[in-house]
This record gives structure tokens, C-alpha cells and sequence, in this order.
């Protein structure tokens, strides 16, 4: 029988796809944005998504979906906002998102989860209760899960290179076990070397911005890790091979806008180039909107096709260029870099939305607020380990 697993604060569902793949079986989901709650479903359509603020969800919500002593797993990855220092304001937020961590507490309670698995950002290690305070929410977080019974946890932060994502992505994890004897550790890095962005695109034809052509057909380009994205037997999603591409969609860039991508080189962003070009050449550029009026480090950072890319984020529209051709990313594109499969449907939404309603996700955000599945098949593997090493222990 398989292991049982609560997701919390689910998104789009990267954990799920991750530990589905691994044989974990998910039977609830809790997601409050309905557009990741569309998305959620329609690529997981076993799994009961509750679209619930969960702070409102009861006990009588999950008890019916879940076996009658109690789930293997709860996961819980809460917003990563107020934790984020990738904007200058960011952590000057403290409000009660900080605190969410309680909620997955609180299910594992009601779920009688055997493990409880927290992730988020790696600055949450350092974020205090208030400005006024030296208490760090992680303190806290610790000292709860005592009280809660889950004593026995470990903390590890892990970079998503190491486990097959052609990404720097690193994350803040704390897995907690209400059994003080059992044996917990995180999953053990691969050997092998990072996976490159040319990798990661292999078999994605190029398409043209503002020709309204979506790319369908893949191209001979071969890569063992686009071959993975495409083995749905690995994923066991219970579909043949993916055949054709989907959201492989040109944006609409400006004129001006594709002479600034044309500027830039591998490796290089918005930054680099307004320390290339100053003075009365700056202002000619920016005359033209070649250039912004404002720098903004994080953007327009043209990709290097042979390295692992940086960090996929909400943002990822705006912050990344193609490596080597003059347009920002598709949608496809930043799920192979999050390590989405091809068949993976990001249906809710619309494609693209300003980053002002919170109440909503477009699809590049649903992707760059996801945890990449095969950071989570590795974690799904290790925890299976746990638990079929230990079961024994939790009939006690």
C-alpha cells in the first residue's frame, strides 16, 4: 500500500508531481489561489483540492479522504514572501504569513501524520519575529514543534542542482517526526555534474516574438534530461509519451525591447548594460526605451547555455532572456528549468498577469512558485526509505 501524503499550501503542484512519481500517494490538497487550484486538479484529478484559506479548514474536511489512523506525510512549503530577500523591501514585511507554519502543524495534528515535511526560502533561517526582536521565526517554528509532539526533526538546506534541476535553486527544509527513535536524513546529492540550459531546452523549437506562433513539434535535439520530462512512465501519469509541445507560445516584445535583448550577452543583464553604456549614450538608449529609466538588477538576464540557470522565480517573464535567441522565455521553457513534465497542463489563469492580484497566478508564476518535482521525487524517495524502515515503530 502506498505511503500517504497531505499537501499543504500546494500551488501548482510540483511537490505532488515529485512524490506521485516516487510512489507517494497524495490525498488532499490545500491551496487557496484558484488558479493553481485549476491546475492543481486538472493534473492531479486523484487528489481531493480543498480551495480553502487554510486557516479555515477543519478537521471534517480532511478525515473522510484520509485512512482512519491517520496520513504518512504532511508537507507544507507557506508562502515565501516575507522571507524572500530579493527585493529591497521585502523583509520589512511582518504580518501574520510568517506564522502560517502553525497551519501545517495543525493539520499534521489532525492527520496524525507519522512526518511533517516544511519548505521555504533559505533567509527564513535568519528572519526575526519583528524588527524589534532577536527571536528568529525559525525559533519559533522549532519550539512548536516540540509542543506539538514532532521533537525529532532535522534541517537541511538543499540546492536543486544536486538532484538533476538544471537550476540554482536553494531550499530551506525541515522534516519532523513524532517518533523520538526514528532515523531521519535528507536525500543524497546526485554525483553527477549540474544539467545545463541547452540540455534543459533540447527538443523545443525556437519561436519567433510577435508571430503569434505557438511552437508544437519537437525538434530532433536530444537530451537524457528532456527525454526524462517526456517519460510519462517515470512520472506515471498513465499517458503514453508526450507527442506534442504545449505552451511553447512567443511573447510580444516591443521593438525597443528586442534591441535591448540583442545587446546582451551570455551571462550578462540590465545591469551589465547600464554599466556598459553611461553618460549621453545611456540617455540616447533610454530616449529610445532601449534602456529602462530605472535599473533593475534581477532582469533581462540573458541565460548561459552551458550552465545550470539561476533561480526560476515568479518573475521569470522578466528576469530571463533565451540564450540564444533575442525574446524571454516560454512557459515550457521555465517548467523544463523547474523540471516540469511536458505533459504537465498549466491550465488555470491567464498567461500572463502584472504581479499586483494576489488572489490569482498567471502560468509563468504558477511555475516559479513551485517546488521542482525532481527535488521533491528525491525527497518522496527518502521518505519512503523512512517510513518503510520505521513503520513498524508507528503502530505504537
Amino acid at each position: 500500500m502506498a505511503f500517504t501524503h497531505i499537501d499543504c499550501f500546494s500551488g501548482t503542484g510540483g511537490i505532488c508531481t515529485g512524490f506521485h512519481a516516487a510512489g507517494l500517494e497524495t490525498r488532499i490538497a490545500i491551496e487557496y489561489i484558484q488558479s493553481c487550484v485549476d491546475t492543481y486538479a486538472a493534473n492531479h484529478p486523484y487528489v481531493q483540492v480543498l480551495h480553502s484559506d487554510i486557516r479555515d479548514v477543519t478537521a471534517e474536511q480532511i478525515l473522510p479522504y484520509i485512512p482512519a489512523d491517520g496520513v504518512d506525510l504532511v508537507s507544507s512549503g507557506m508562502p515565501c514572501e516575507t522571507f524572500s530577500t530579493a527585493g529591497n523591501t521585502s523583509r520589512s514585511f511582518y504580518d501574520d504569513r510568517q506564522f502560517l507554519f502553525r497551519e501545517g502543524i495543525r493539520i499534521a495534528k489532525i492527520a496524525k501524520a507519522k512526518l511533517l515535511l516544511f519548505e521555504n526560502v533559505p533567509a527564513i533561517t535568519s528572519k526575526t519575529v519583528s524588527k524589534q526582536s532577536s527571536q528568529r521565526i525559525v525559533a519559533v517554528l522549532e519550539e512548536e514543534l516540540v509542543e506539538a509532539g514532532y521533537g525529532n526533526f532535522i534541517e537541511v538546506i538543499l540546492n536543486s542542482t544536486h538532484y538533476g534541476v538544471p537550476q540554482r535553486r536553494n531550499r530551506f527544509f525541515i522534516l519532523a517526526c513524532r517518533f523520538a527513535d526514528w532515523k531521519l536524513s535528507a536525500p543524497l546529492p546526485h554525483d553527477g555534474r549540474e544539467i545545463s540550459v541547452l540540455e534543459a531546452f533540447a527538443g523545443l523549437p525556437n519561436v519567433t516574438p510577435n508571430s503569434g506562433k505557438e511552437g508544437k513539434k519537437y525538434t530532433a535535439g536530444h537530451s537524457e534530461y528532456a527525454s526524462l520530462l517526456r517519460n510519462n512512465d517515470f512520472w506515471k501519469t498513465g499517458v503514453g509519451a508526450c507527442e506534442a509541445i504545449t505552451y511553447q507560445m512567443p511573447m510580444k516584445h516591443r521593438g525597443c525591447t528586442l534591441e535591448r535583448f540583442a545587446l546582451l550577452k551570455q551571462g550578462e543583464s540590465l545591469k551589465n548594460l547600464f554599466e556598459r553604456y553611461t553618460g549621453a549614450e545611456r540617455e540616447k538608449l533610454q530616449e529610445r526605451r532601449v534602456l529602462p529609466k530605472k535599473m533593475f538588477i534581477k532582469r533581462n538576464y540573458r541565460l548561459k547555455p552551458g550552465d545550470a540557470a539561476p533561480t526560476v522565480t515568479s518573475h521569470c517573464l522578466d528576469e530571463f532572456v533565451h540564450p540564444i535567441y533575442n525574446r524571454a522565455l516560454t512557459v515550457r521553457e521555465c517548467a523544463r528549468l523547474q523540471s516540469f513534465p511536458d505533459c504537465y497542463d498549466f491550465c488555470g489563469g491567464p498567461y500572463i498577469i502584472p504581479h499586483v492580484e494576489r488572489t490569482v497566478q498567471d502560468k509563468y508564476e504558477q511555475i516559479g512558485d513551485a517546488v521542482p518535482p525532481l527535488l521533491a521525487y528525491a525527497w518522496g524517495m527518502k521518505i519512503s526509505e523512512i517510513l518503510g524502515g520505521n513503520d513498524s515503530a508507528a503502530s505504537l
